[in-house]
């Protein structure tokens, strides 16, 4: 359902950013030929620190930026060339992009809905499933800016399913939740995954990523190191978990740069 081949994405520098990176080369390349797949019916995860390159690529499916290099299909679709077909079939969260704060979370709900033309009634309909399950009806009716960070980022969750997309393309979904709330979330992605959608998810969270995803792309300076379920991933670098595992293709990856 997820196809990209060979992305490029370059980003120029202005002097600032150059000074703040230590660096005279006005390029930054923040993902590097970057090929992979991920099919309905699983949890595709994104691995990798920070800068890493992880949210560019979740961005250029999303279609908000453009890829300098390469192809991306979503549904058989070209990111570049079919966009509107492509995000009528996504729903997309990240922590950078924030529901208005002077609306209440009601109202951003229904504005979304229309934004995908739903009809009223299918919008009450999918808030009937998704508020109850979130707990969001308690603060339905308040601000944005009134709700602390995990209730921010539930309304968020919920807005950005309000169409029911076959594909969800989630950066870093449960940041900067309590564990409770984490978990609600990661229940739901699994939930969603039975019912045979596709989620594409980037973590730094190891200990989540090892127990929620069914493959796993590790992404080093903008370069996928490796690929595979966990079981692969474990087999290959004979690591007792995830983090092992990560960090001996990190320094695999590290002494191939040098």
């Amino acid at each position: 359902m997820i196809e990209i081949k060979d992305l490029t994405k370059i980003y120029k520098l202005n002097k600032r950013q150059m000074a703040e990176a230590k660096t005279k080369d006005p390029y930054k390349r923040a993902v590097d030929g970057l090929s992979l797949t991920a099919k309905e019916g699983e949890i595709y995860g994104l691995l990798g620190p920070n800068g890493a390159g992880k949210t560019t690529t979740l961005r250029c499916i999303a279609t908000l930026i453009k890829p300098t290099q390469g192809e991306i299909y979503v549904n058989g679709h070209e990111v570049q060339k079919e966009s509107e077909k492509v995000r009528d079939s996504i729903g997309f969260l990240t922590s950078d992009i924030k529901l208005d704060e002077q609306f209440d979370v009601n109202y951003m709900f229904d504005f979304f809905g229309r934004v995908h033309k739903m009809s009223k009634s299918e919008i009450e309909n999918r808030k009937a499933v998704l508020f109850p399950y979130f707990g969001i009806d308690e603060f339905a009716s308040k601000r944005i800016k009134e709700l602390s960070t995990g209730m921010k980022q539930k309304a968020a969750i919920a807005v950005s399913l309000v169409h029911d997309p076959d594909i969800i393309i989630f950066d870093e979904p449960t940041n900067g939740l309590d564990i409770i709330t984490a978990r609600g979330v990661t229940d739901y992605l699994r939930k969603l995954r039975d019912e045979g959608k596709l989620i594409i998810m980037s973590t730094h969270i190891m200990s989540e990523a090892q127990k929620l995803c069914d493959r796993i792309g590790m992404i080093i300076n903008g370069k996928k190191i490796a690929e595979g379920t966990l079981a692969e991933l474990l087999a290959v670098t004979g690591a007792k978990d995830l983090e092992d595992a990560f960090f001996e293709y990190y320094k695999q990856a590290e002494e191939v740069e040098a």
